[in-house]
């Protein structure tokens, strides 16, 4: 299964940026423009960012009763995030990565899901907390309009809708499993013209409520584990608009907190909620002009969203397949659950 997920992944990645040539080697051209030290440090804003990312994981895991090393987690996050872009599904596709690691080491792929649930519901609600402080900028300049406030309020119920079902999961698997079979029964009524066939399994979203219910209890049995993980949700994103204020230094830009706030909140918005995966193409305009809204000059805005993007997407973008041949080649943990059984 892992050499499959390994070889789709890797075709798939080859003809993306095949298609996107042009785009990487623009981004190749502006950092170079750069002053190396910002760039170089905003790079390691970025494997902060992944180590970061790693360490929740870390945390989630135990506390659904599952363990892994840290650098293993770190190479599943960065993975997880080639392979949702790549495979894009409304950024569950990453979830493939948790599973196939948790079928390879022999452990419940729903709990391994469900971490992946939760730690996707800490990533959202820390940028929720960055992007209130964003509004506020954007509301104290006069420039925040109808469509960033439909784009917030549909980020808000995306946060809210997540966070109902791990509520609803951590006091009742039974529920749980009814309402994601209610669902997927109502997914595969309203895709019944176009498919003509179930498209979802709903005694498959039965088996995995009560699955991930049973991991979700755990959470309740001990509230404190959460706190560590939501607060590295939010560090995950000043790490992101650390690496924006070096790119800024990197180009002797002039800037204030709130441009480099505002502008990081509108476009990570837009990379959420975008229909094209991690925003590509719609992210590059957007912050391009937000950051303009903000005082910064459109040429110097365009060279900045350029540089911060190739960062934060183009290159893990393309280290993501040397993550999931790492994975194959490291050397297997006896991941087991805690209390030392099988799930």
């Amino acid at each position: 299964m892992r050499k499959l997920l390994f070889a789709v992944a890797l075709l798939l990645g080859i003809f993306f940026l095949i298609g996107r040539l042009a785009e990487v080697h623009t981004v190749t051209n502006t950092l170079k423009q750069g002053e190396a030290r910002f760039i170089l440090l905003a790079i390691g804003g970025q494997v902060l960012w992944y180590l970061n990312a790693g360490l929740n994981l870390k945390l989630v895991y135990r506390a659904l009763g599952l363990e892994e090393r840290l650098p293993r987690l770190a190479l599943l996050a960065l993975s997880a995030n080639f392979f949702g872009v790549v495979v894009p599904s409304g950024g569950m596709s990453g979830l493939t990565v948790y599973i196939a690691e948790a079928r390879q080491q022999g452990y419940s792929t729903s709990r391994a899901t469900v971490a992946g649930v939760v730690y996707m519901f800490f990533e959202y609600a820390g940028f929720l907390a960055v992007l209130a402080l964003g509004l506020v900028v954007l509301v104290r300049r006069h420039h925040l309009t109808t469509v960033e406030i439909i784009a917030s309020t549909l980020m808000a119920l995306l946060a809210v809708g997540l966070g109902v079902l791990l509520y609803l999961g951590t006091y009742s698997g039974p529920l749980l499993a009814r309402v994601l079979t209610a669902f997927a029964r109502g997914i595969n009524k309203l895709l019944w013209p176009l498919f003509h066939r179930p498209y979802l399994s709903e005694e498959r979203a039965y088996i995995f409520g009560m699955d991930a219910g049973e991991g979700l209890r755990t959470l309740r049995q001990q509230p404190h584990a959460v706190f560590l993980p939501a607060l590295l949700g939010v560090t995950s994103k000043l790490l992101q608009v650390m690496i924006l204020w070096l790119v800024f230094l990197a180009f002797h830009v002039p800037y204030s907190l709130g441009t480099i706030v505002g502008g990081y909140a509108v476009a990570m918005l837009f990379m959420i909620i975008s229909p094209t995966p991690s925003g590509i193409g719609i992210v590059e305009g957007i912050l391009a002009v937000a950051l303009n809204s903000l005082n910064v000059q459109l040429g110097a805005a365009a060279v900045i969203t350029v540089a911060f993007r190739g960062i934060t997407l183009w290159l893990p973008l393309l280290l993501g397949p040397l993550a999931l041949r790492w994975l194959g080649r490291l050397p297997l943990e006896a991941a087991q659950p805690l209390n030392g059984t099988k799930l």
